[in-house]
């Protein structure tokens, strides 16, 4: 990239991401410091474009970012949790989970059935209206370094590059956007995350990233089908005992449904696909009638980040930080990773907003890595962080039995008889 001469746009801070990490630290940034220059860089043609998450959101980030949005016109959280349903499957029946032996923390009532990228539509006017630069359509593809090795800016992808790597006639390069820090938050597994943990070294001293594939499908139901506010958790069939997953449906407004299907990586099995595991399981008896007469509206799929604790590699590197989903901050058995996503925006803004004032730049967050734990991600992470190696160690039944024990037993006393199990080994 350094040979081709491109036009460089200064800022005080670069975001990759328009997710709502990216979303929320870049109206955190112009919360605290109405004076920065503050961009967000978004692949998606538009914001939203790839956020494929039908999601339970809490609501606890979104208080803290944007305290009052309940009393606005507009916003896109319209449907509270009504109805709470824990179903284990079978291959000809189910059973629903009593409540009442849920931990507290697997409680849906208070939080709210959105469309994630409807979210993210609403947080980017939020940021514009601040004077937040988003740029949608323009991925970042590479990063840029200063002689002592720190992160000064990203690269954004060529135009008119032909299929053997020739410039076209319509070529056009990418343009260089600098910055005094760069956040990272472009969601699980993405390239530039994947290159700054290798080079600084980022995941040492922690337990491999563990990872599960989440495929999702809204559908528009008929209205006798249809129970707005309604969050319904699955396990068990067509999974084996052995394999680690679950199955959602959540009921949204204007009589829409997204169906999800989340499969761990250790997922076994040379005959089907998680795919095809995701529509059989449409067929269950406690299932299929939801969808009979509807109609298939999106799909899509993503990774997950399910290490959790023991596996968010160390945040800050020299110039910049990763948040959201790209450091890894999902609640694996909550399924929800967007409130901790918007608090670790808003946590690394404030740290930026903290360096830029003593007149640092480009220099390492280390306040960041070290405050993490000790807030509200951290308590979140922590209590739940025995779950996916308990699941992964005794299987479906036994080990998703030992998760709920150990998540009371965090939460009512703060402490777990099996401490903090290591993963063991990467996907």
């Amino acid at each position: 990239m350094s040979d081709i001469e491109r036009e460089s746009m200064e800022f005080d801070v670069v975001i990759v991401g328009a997710g709502p990490a990216g979303l929320a630290a870049a109206i955190r940034l112009k919360q605290v410091n109405p004076e920065l220059s503050v961009v967000v860089l978004e692949k998606g043609g538009e914001v939203g474009a790839h956020i494929l998450s039908g999601a339970v959101v809490d609501p606890i980030g979104i208080d803290r970012l944007l305290p009052g949005w309940r009393e606005e016109e507009g916003h896109p959280f319209r449907t509270p949790v009504t109805d709470d349903h824990f179903l284990v499957l079978g291959p000809a029946g189910s059973f629903r989970l009593p409540n009442i032996l849920m931990p507290p923390l697997m409680n849906n009532h208070g939080n709210y059935v959105v469309s994630l990228g409807n979210v993210c539509r609403w947080l980017a006017t939020k940021a514009e209206a601040l004077g937040v630069e988003i740029y949608p359509g323009f991925a970042a593809v590479g990063l840029l370094y200063n002689e002592a090795g720190a992160v000064t800016g990203v690269v954004t992808g060529d135009m008119g590059v032909e299929k053997d790597g020739t410039h076209g006639p319509g070529f056009a390069p990418g343009m260089a956007l600098m910055g005094k820090y760069v956040l990272i938050g472009e969601g699980a597994r993405g390239s530039l995350a994947k290159q700054l943990i290798a080079k600084y070294h980022l995941s040492d001293g922690r337990e491999p990233g563990k990872y599960g594939i989440g495929l999702k499908e809204l559908w528009q139901v008929k209205p006798e089908n249809h129970r707005p506010g309604l969050v319904q958790h699955s396990f068990g069939w067509p999974l084996d005992m052995k394999t680690g997953g679950g199955s959602f449906l959540y009921h949204l407004e204007d009589n829409q449904v997204a169906v999800g299907f989340v499969v761990h990586l250790n997922y076994k099995n040379p005959y089907l696909s998680p795919f095809d595991e995701f529509q059989r399981f449409k067929t269950h008896p406690a299932i299929r009638g939801t969808f009979e007469g509807a109609k298939r509206l999106g799909y899509g799929a993503r990774a997950i980040t399910e290490g959790g604790w023991q596996s968010v590699p160390k945040l800050s590197f020299p110039g910049g930080a990763l948040i959201g989903c790209a450091a890894g901050f999902v609640n694996v058995p909550r399924i929800k990773g967007s409130h901790n996503a918007v608090l670790s925006g808003m946590l690394a803004a404030e740290h930026v907003c903290d360096a830029i004032a003593a007149g640092r730049a480009n220099d390492e967050l280390a306040s960041y890595e070290a405050a993490w734990r000790a807030t509200d991600i951290g308590k979140d992470l922590k209590k739940v962080r025995n779950v996916k190696p308990l699941w992964t160690r005794f299987g479906t039944i036994v080990g998703v039995g030992l998760g709920g024990l150990d998540m009371w037993l965090n939460t009512l006393f703060g402490f777990s008889p099996f401490g903090t199990m290591k993963h063991g080994k990467a996907d």
